[in-house]
Order: C-alpha cells, then sequence, then structure tokens
C-alpha cells in the first residue's frame, strides 16, 4: 500500500511523532492507523493520548440537567467552520434539539433525529438550516446520565462539555467538587471511572507494549512480565478519573479529594463529549 503525504501528516497529528516515524510505523502496518500507533509506542515514541479528540469537525456542545440535579443530557451539534459554529441560527437550533432530546428522552441519535420539532422533525430542521447556511451539520453526540447528583461543566469555546455522576452524596450539595472533577476530566481525558471498567482488550494491549518496550530495552525475558505489569499500574495511574492526581492538589487522588469532601462519596460515571 503507497503512503502518503496526508496519512503521515494525519499521523502525526493523531500522535506527535516525527514525521520520518510516522512514515515507518505506516510503512510497517501497512497503512492501518491503529496498528501504526502502537508501533510508535512499542518503539518508546511519545503518543498523545488525546489523537481520540483530534478532528476537523467545528460547532457546540450543549448541556442541560433537571432541577434536581439527577439528570443530564449532552447534545453535540457539528458543523464545517468555526464561522458557522458561532452563528445565531446555529446555536438556536443546538438548544431547540437539547429541548427536545431532555423532553422526549430518545434512545439514540437516530430517534433523536426523527422527534418532532415544531412542524417539522430534527432531521429536517437541520436540513432547512444546512439550505440556508450552506455546510453540512450533523448530531455527532447524544447522551444522557443519571446519578444521585449530576454536575454539568462545559469548557470555553463550547467545545467541549462534561456529565459527572456523583454517588454517596449523602444529602450533601457536591456541586463545587462535581466541577472541580469535570474540569479534572476535561483536561485529563480518562479512560474509564476506575481500573476495574477498564475493557480488557486495552488491558492486554498495554501489557503487550509495556513488555516489547522492555524487550527493546534489553531487559531480560523473565523479567519481561513484572515490568509491563508495572507500566500497566502506571497507566491505570494516569488514564482512570479516580486514581489520576489532583490537578489543584497533586497530594490527592482524584478518590482521595473526593473522600475528604464527603466521606464515601465518589464518581458512578461521566460523559465527556468533545468537538474539534
Amino acid at each position: 500500500m503507497a503512503i502518503t503525504a496526508q496519512d503521515v501528516n494525519k499521523l502525526r497529528k493523531m500522535t506527535g511523532a516525527g514525521m520520518m516515524d510516522c512514515k515507518k510505523a505506516l510503512t510497517e502496518s501497512d497503512g492501518d492507523f491503529e496498528k501504526a500507533i502502537d508501533i510508535l509506542r512499542k518503539k518508546g515514541q511519545k503518543v498523545s493520548a488525546s489523537r481520540a479528540d483530534r478532528e476537523t469537525s467545528e460547532g457546540s456542545v450543549f448541556v442541560k440537567t433537571n432541577d434536581a440535579n439527577t439528570e443530564g443530557v449532552i447534545v453535540a451539534l457539528n458543523c464545517e467552520t468555526d464561522f458557522v459554529g458561532k452563528n445565531d441560527d446555529f446555536l438556536g437550533l443546538g438548544k431547540q434539539i437539547l429541548e427536545v432530546a431532555y423532553e422526549k428522552n430518545p434512545a439514540s441519535i437516530e430517534e433523536l433525529l426523527a422527534m418532532p420539532l415544531g412542524n417539522l422533525t430534527v432531521a429536517d430542521k437541520i436540513t432547512e438550516l444546512v439550505g440556508k447556511i450552506g455546510e453540512k451539520i450533523e448530531i455527532s453526540a447524544y447522551v444522557r446520565l443519571t446519578a444521585d447528583q449530576v454536575v454539568p461543566y462545559i469548557h470555553a469555546g463550547n467545545k467541549l462539555g462534561v456529565l459527572v455522576g456523583l454517588s454517596n452524596t449523602n444529602g450533601t450539595d457536591a456541586t463545587e467538587a462535581g466541577k472541580d472533577v469535570a474540569m479534572q476530566i476535561a483536561a485529563m481525558n480518562p479512560i474509564s471511572v476506575s481500573r476495574n471498567e477498564v475493557p480488557q482488550n486495552i488491558i492486554d494491549r498495554e501489557m503487550e507494549i509495556g513488555r516489547e518496550q522492555a524487550r527493546a530495552e534489553g531487559k531480560p525475558e523473565q523479567m519481561l512480565d513484572k515490568i509491563a505489569e508495572g507500566k500497566l499500574n502506571k497507566f491505570f495511574a494516569e488514564s482512570t478519573l479516580l486514581a489520576q492526581k489532583f490537578v489543584k492538589d497533586n497530594s490527592l487522588t482524584i478518590e482521595k479529594y473526593l473522600d475528604g469532601v464527603s466521606k464515601g462519596l465518589t464518581v458512578s460515571k461521566f460523559e465527556r463529549i468533545s468537538i474539534g
């Protein structure tokens, strides 16, 4: 398979690795980007953990919670340019779609698109605005979250939204703590609440990468699993929310920070939606 300059540049943007390293990885993986990323990591390359957020789309994220703060909804509406993403008609449509999602509780984006909005459906309203603005517009994400207390957060520019579900609140208003955790999620992009929720295929992948890194460093074969387990534990500490160091106080993990706010307070789930 021929590797183009565009392919190399795409992988460079996804990972932050050098151009030549990206070209070699793509050649070795026969153009498979995920395999190329693994190759770069196995060779010790510094790969950006935020590659999943690197999309070319624009738009806005819209968030709403109920009055009891026990349920929240996020809708992401995408467009082609930042100019349209700030357009009043575009933002107005996003808010209308959010209200429909909140009130009607559709099970999927497909169901949301079929919901009535005025005298049209949501899908027809989007098509109508596309005809007016001249850009592709689509709903890229729709999620709903319920918990003892749900805390919303929208990052500057409306390009990133977070819902944090807190449990064991025991009557405590944990809004400020929830906002702290939501900002942590926005900044650090954890893959799950805790290590127990990390899929086995990701664990296996990290172990394989750890072994290959240790082997490349000349470590004895009988030590590879132990070294890989150490690297896996570091991965858990960096990539799972409760184990991450609290950005406002690195002496605490998120788990310890929340427990200090109210005994037993923790995160049951979270949703993080990003555009661009």
